[in-house]
């Protein structure tokens, strides 16, 4: 049964709260309203529905026999080793051997040097706007508190997330078989392991929620790795100018294609993906208890963090200097309905972004000095990552007994 064709979630608003009107500038900036039509209102809320379907297929496969040997026969072979692969694992290679006509390397590399030259700025826009943001959307949070992603072992999650992060924007890391490109179909893999378990959970309301880690689930959030990263960005007082904007959007279409969401959901322009973000919108129901949960064990991240000198210290900071970010991109009342009282006045973006902002712009334009910049910036954001990790290994989730996706 096609569920979707027979209810719209309720965890979606009516359509008839959707059509806030769209300020006259933006209206001229994007060419067009930001609500969804109603065919475009049914689109993304039968979206809530499906899943993934070519790595559904390859876990029902994993699971008709010896799941232990299959999983390993799979692993191999998203490590580039198709030799001796089953059926079911070259069928479903087949599905990424022709990428989309629109894909462009040059373009995507251009990404990857713009992500470096901003150096740390990306992680605070990333953490402290998307992911804390995104905690405002209750229906987004369920499959996160239910496999205990970023409730319990918090740090752990982030950092895992940050490893994929570097791994995709690493020069040639999203090529076939780069470490980006292996990297997110271990990720793939393990959501639909999380869909399958979720699926059939007990606790799992498919009338109020849809499918677990559904596709417009996917697409928010990897407009969150793009479009939002790029408002941030600006909101820093850090200029994206529209080639750089467009290489990003490029890469983390690409990126998400090669995740599963289905290539209707990419997004070719900073435009276009403002427009789908607001729509993906409509699927969201309003904070709840589970944005407050997530919220907190966000904010105390950084506590766990490891540093080679004052740790101590350096932790209390990191950990303020996140909260004023959050506030700064959200404001008091969002940051009150994710459950934190009235901070002050948010003082480390009051007191950096001005001069992050003039430092960015002096060493991107002048000449010979974008290369040192991307170079620098790099380093930071791997420096941010060892201190997330610690002394642990730098990899990929790992899921243990407790979480749906163990084999």
């Amino acid at each position: 049964m096609n569920q979707a064709e027979h209810i719209i979630p309720t965890r979606a608003r009516p359509f008839e709260k959707t059509g806030k009107k769209t300020p006259f500038w933006l209206k001229r900036l994007l060419g067009r309203e930001l609500a969804p039509s109603r065919d475009e209102y049914r689109a993304v809320t039968d979206a809530l529905w499906d899943g993934d379907q070519p790595m559904d297929d390859l876990v029902t496969w994993m699971f008709e026999e010896n799941p232990k040997q299959r999983r390993a026969q799979i692993q191999k072979a998203f490590e580039g080793d198709l030799t001796d692969a089953p059926q079911a694992v070259l069928d479903f290679f087949d599905t990424l051997s022709t990428p989309p006509a629109w894909i462009d390397f040059d373009l995507i590399e251009e990404g990857v040097d713009f992500i470096h030259s901003v150096g740390i700025s990306a992680g605070y826009v990333l953490r402290d706007l998307a992911l804390m943001g995104g905690y405002m959307l209750s229906g987004f949070n369920q499959s996160l508190v239910m496999t205990g992603a970023l409730n319990k072992g918090t740090a752990q999650r982030i950092a895992e997330t940050g490893k994929w992060w570097i791994d995709c924007t690493e020069h040639n890391g999203m090529r076939p078989f780069g470490p980006g490109y292996k990297s997110t179909l271990h990720v793939r893999m393990v959501h639909s392991l999380v869909r399958r378990g979720l699926d059939k959970h007990p606790d799992w309301d498919h009338a109020r929620w849809g499918r677990p880690l559904s596709q417009i689930d996917m697409v928010a959030t990897y407009l969150g790795f793009s479009v939002v990263m790029i408002l941030g960005l600006r909101k820093m007082g850090i200029p994206v100018l529209p080639r750089e904007s467009r290489a990003v959007i490029h890469l983390w279409s690409y990126a998400c294609w090669i995740m599963g969401v289905e290539e209707k959901w990419l997004v070719q322009s900073e435009a276009e993906g403002m427009v789908l973000l607001n729509h993906t919108y409509a699927t969201q129901s309003l904070p709840d208890a589970t944005s407050k949960e997530l919220a907190k064990s966000l904010s105390e991240e950084p506590l766990e963090r490891s540093y080679h000198r004052f740790q101590n210290l350096k932790r209390k900071l990191s950990y303020h200097q996140h909260l004023g970010m959050s506030q700064y991109f959200l404001g008091k009342d969002k940051m009150a309905k994710l459950g934190f009282e009235d901070l002050g006045l948010p003082w480390y973006p009051l007191v950096s972004n001005a001069p992050r902002a003039l430092l960015y712009t002096a060493e991107h334009f002048l000449p010979g000095q974008r290369k040192r910049q991307q170079k620098l910036g790099r380093q930071a954001q791997m420096d941010m990552l060892a201190s997330m990790f610690g002394e642990k290994e730098h990899a990929i989730i790992n899921p243990d007994t407790d979480h749906p996706a163990h084999v």
